[in-house]
């Protein structure tokens, strides 16, 4: 589930990257969450996917 949504936020961030539309920044806040909920969960030692 969350490697899923992980793909997902990137698939989306390169969109905004490329088409220069980010929906004011909302994208990025998004992909950083999700970078940070991975690297959380393979701090504690689980699986990340």
């Amino acid at each position: 589930m969350l490697w899923t949504l992980a793909v997902i936020l990137i698939v989306l961030w390169l969109l905004g990257v490329i088409t220069s539309y980010t929906m004011r920044g909302f994208i990025h806040i998004l992909l950083v969450i999700a970078i940070i909920v991975v690297l959380v969960r393979i701090i504690q030692g689980q699986a990340p996917f």
